[in-house]
């Protein structure tokens, strides 16, 4: 999740050559991630034991703060969209609400809650399990670095985006651990199969997406995460309680409003 919208690569042609890449090739950079995450895992429960609580309160804050400026950054790119007439901005805030209206109604924030209710039960997993889980699952998931390096991935075997993201993730880990327990760690699951199923699709999306990190359909969903981004960074700071994963919709419905936005114009 963490970091900024990379910069335009038109030096690297985005066509259809995931087709000759292995498996690893494709997803090395999903495997790293998901190392570098329970790496981190590791560490922080090492520290949690041995750190006061303050100690473990100022880390996460740190994170949260982070977190913010990251999301302020990302949802700056609104700002460089335009679907017809109509702005950026305009667009990020219809999908938000309607994508967090669609997220209530399939109440996706207490399936993923009861998702880590459920791992809490079956590995015996202690203190604030559920919301380290939920919260690193979000963190790590949504954002630029996810989408854009997923496709580097998957289509051209260049794991570079994803590298950076496992090293911010990774320490990232740490901070939240400390504070909420090994349910961080679990975290990769949804890391696997979320940023590692982008990979393996990459080849089928490349017609649709010839420069990822200019496409407007990308910068909308990039907006849009981070203004998602934001929510997370205000409930790591503990300043309100956000349900982010209802919003999560709203990623889907962002370049589909932008492509409407195109056509009625």
């Amino acid at each position: 999740m963490l970091g900024k919208t990379p910069k335009a690569t038109a030096h690297r042609p985005y066509y259809n050559c995931g087709m000759e890449l292995g498996f690893w090739e494709r997803t090395s950079g999903t495997w790293i991630n998901a190392a570098t995450v329970l790496a981190g895992t590791l560490v922080g429960l090492a520290l949690a034991g041995r750190l006061p609580e303050r100690l473990r309160r100022i880390m996460v804050q740190g994170v949260g703060l982070t977190t913010l400026f990251i999301g302020f950054t990302l949802a700056g790119a609104l700002n460089r969209v335009q679907g017809g007439t109509v702005d950026g901005l305009i667009i990020g805030l219809v999908a938000l609400v309607l994508g967090g209206l669609l997220g209530e109604w399939g109440r996706l924030e207490d399936g993923l809650e009861r998702l880590g209710h459920a791992l809490k039960t079956r590995f015996q997993g202690g203190g604030r399990f559920t919301e380290g889980f939920v919260t690193a699952s979000l963190l790590f998931c949504v954002g630029p670095l996810t989408l854009i390096g997923s496709i580097e991935n998957g289509l051209l075997g260049d794991d570079t985006l994803l590298m950076i993201k496992a090293t911010l993730d990774g320490l990232s880990a740490v901070a939240l651990t400390s504070a909420f327990g090994v349910g961080v760690g679990f975290s990769v699951l949804v890391i696997l199969l979320y940023q590692g199923g982008i990979s393996l699709a990459a080849a089928s999306v490349a017609a649709l997406l010839p420069d990822p990190a200019t496409d407007p359909r990308v910068l909308v969903v990039t907006g849009v995460g981070g203004l998602m981004i934001l929510g997370l960074g205000l409930n790591l700071l503990e300043l309100t309680r956000i349900r982010v994963a209802s919003f999560l919709p709203a990623l889907a419905l962002a370049p589909l409003l932008w492509a409407l936005a195109e056509l009625v114009s």
